[in-house]
């Protein structure tokens, strides 16, 4: 069953408005429970992390900028 375009607008503002702090905290969590290694090291776990938050929730956020496309003009 695919989701409306309205419904994955409100997914997305979901995601975005709380998940993304829940990852944030979360992946800076696991940087400090690393104690606090090499700024480069650092880096690459933030990259990376910010990568992986993005892969699963790409199909909801494409397309979420364009006018709705069910809507009769």
């Amino acid at each position: 069953m695919a989701l409306t375009y309205k419904a994955r607008k409100r997914l997305a503002l979901l995601i975005l408005v709380i998940g993304l702090p829940l990852y944030v905290v979360v992946a800076v969590s696991l940087v400090n429970w690393l104690e606090r290694p090499p700024i480069w090291l650092e880096f690459l776990v933030y990259v990376g992390l910010g990568f992986l938050w993005a892969l699963p929730f790409r199909r909801i956020f494409r397309g979420i900028g364009q006018p709705d496309p069910d809507e009769t003009p």
